[in-house]
């Protein structure tokens, strides 16, 4: 069966696929029917390699051409793609390929050791491709067939089970676990999506983030789909990220919020170097945008580009937020996406019915994931019939507008109130002092627990008295910081989500309460 891929290198084959282009070398690029062939050459490599319907194959580097081919080949195989954080230690990323049960490994020559470092520990991988490196690999792939691969289906496969995914989440808040997703979306409910935001096969995506985070390869897999160019960033930098926008009119991407505190802080001459009009749907996810982030992204980009989304790996995009109401309703992440149901439950078990109260936020839609790979009691866990969460607590106000509050396991309890921490933050966040902010619960023997703030200033010389009044100015008292203390720089996953346990941990001992803080 014809896949999009094989589709736009048959209507579009001279249209450019792809542009990795890097500061200070030439751009590599594919046409669609380039990319096409390139994939069947890696599929029936990685076929001649024993991958097949089920076998997992491992993907690791720095975002590029490369890891594009890959997720095209892989596919063409019917293997399970598994893509792999390059940012993980050894001790890291060996459990996630001894986990997933990978027999292949696709790796470019600057993560190769990497993975070398790991063999002993990997005993079911039986093969390691090294692309971009001395060539030998692309010379494999060169002398074979550029014609599609015949998959064989096991007796009980299913076309579903075809091209499969398993992304391993973030591990925020313990061992990362692979979500299992099948390779056959839901038409349905991607092209409400993709009509909703407006996409058209003209736009050109930027890849704005590590290709191995569900998010920015989601949407480069939306934007191979329709038949776009999809330009490559290999490592995230604010004014190359502006260079690429400019040279290649870049009409939408994808990105956490870190990258575009980033952009936004450039200095003014800087921005004012690159034109930034042709960006239309800018997509805000992986981690909140506070508003304050958004005044800014608005003031130097396109007003009706910026769109949110909320979802996760397991679940995908489960709400969308339109440009006209994010200033309309400041700290709200949409309304359920299309063909996507959402339902709050309390601790009890009873789902949430009115408005701007707290609950678990649980979603059922088509093309949720199917399983965690060897973590099946979780799965079961996190489950109400055929609504999954992810641990997100929400509320939604009488529009049907939803909000994240926090992740359940983030909330603080101090003196018997819950407290949420993303309120926090994005209070703290309209200080112009401030350029970042994370907020957690610390052990305080009267109240249980005291709210702690971890500041990245945005100048010298700032206080936590001062912190704590910027925040006195939005917030109830019990819920600013009673004690805070300050970082260069708050350690996160590649996709850009805060790491808290991380922050705990650094803390040995938590500053002592700011007097009158309370």
């Amino acid at each position: 069966m014809n896949d999009s891929l094989e589709l736009h290198a048959q209507a579009t084959p001279d249209k450019l696929a792809v542009i990795d282009d890097r500061p200070g070398l030439e751009p590599v690029t594919y046409t669609f029917v380039q990319l096409d062939g390139r994939a069947n050459q890696l599929a029936h490599l990685l076929s001649g390699l024993g991958a097949g319907p089920g076998t997992k194959v491992v993907w690791c580097g720095q975002n590029s051409a490369g890891l594009l081919l890959a997720t095209h080949g892989i596919r063409r195989t019917g293997a399970v793609s598994v893509p792999l954080n390059y940012r993980l230690t050894p001790e890291e990323a060996g459990y996630v390929v001894d986990n997933s049960d990978a027999e292949i490994v696709w790796v470019d020559a600057e993560h190769q050791s990497l993975i070398d470092g790991i063999r002993a520990r990997s005993p079911k991988v039986r093969e390691v491709l090294v692309f971009d490196g001395d060539g030998s690999v692309e010379a494999r792939l060169a002398a074979l067939p550029v014609t599609p691969l015949s998959v064989t289906r096991s007796s009980d496969g299913d076309e579903a089970d075809l091209g499969a995914t398993m992304i391993y989440t973030s591990g925020t808040t313990g061992r990362p676990k692979g979500a299992v997703r099948s390779g056959t979306a839901n038409p349905e409910q991607l092209g409400a999506l993709v009509g909703l935001i407006g996409y058209v096969p003209a736009d050109v995506y930027l890849t704005t983030g590590p290709l191995y985070h569900s998010g920015p390869g989601g949407f480069a897999m939306v934007a191979h789909g329709l038949g776009n160019t999809i330009v490559v960033q290999r490592k995230f930098d604010p004014e190359d990220w502006l260079r690429l926008v400019q040279t290649y009119s870049v009409t939408t991407t994808f990105t956490a919020p870190t990258p575009i505190r980033m952009i936004c802080h450039l200095p003014p001459e800087v921005k004012a170097r690159y034109d930034r009009s042709s960006i239309r749907r800018m997509i805000a996810n992986a981690a909140p945008w506070t508003v304050a982030l958004k005044k800014q992204y608005l003031a130097d980009f396109p007003p009706d580009s910026l769109w949110e989304v909320y979802g996760s790996t397991e679940l995908g995009v489960d709400t969308v937020l339109a440009p006209e109401d994010h200033l309309r309703k400041p700290g709200s992440c949409g309304k359920a996406a299309p063909a996507v149901e959402i339902k709050l439950f309390d601790p009890d078990g009873v789902e949430i019915t009115q408005p701007h109260v707290t609950g678990e936020l649980y979603v059922r839609a088509a093309v949720m994931f199917s399983a965690y790979y060897k973590a099946e009691e979780k799965y079961e866990a996190d489950r109400r019939g055929d609504f999954h969460t992810v641990g997100d607590i929400a509320y939604f106000d009488e529009e049907g507008y939803f909000y994240i509050a926090d992740r359940k396991d983030d909330m603080i309890i101090s003196g018997g109130m819950n407290i949420y921490p993303a309120e926090i933050e994005a209070a703290i966040d309209h200080s112009e002092d401030v350029y970042e902010v994370a907020v957690f619960g610390v052990p305080d023997d009267e109240w249980g627990e005291r709210v702690h703030a971890v500041v990245v200033p945005a100048r010298p010389g700032l206080t936590a008295e001062e912190v704590v009044a910027a925040a006195r100015q939005h917030l109830a008292g019990y819920k600013v910081p009673r004690s805070v203390s300050f970082a260069d720089s708050l350690p996160k996953t590649g996709s850009g989500k805060l790491l808290k346990r991380q922050l705990r941990a650094d803390l040995v001992r938590p500053p002592a309460p700011i007097a009158n803080s309370d």
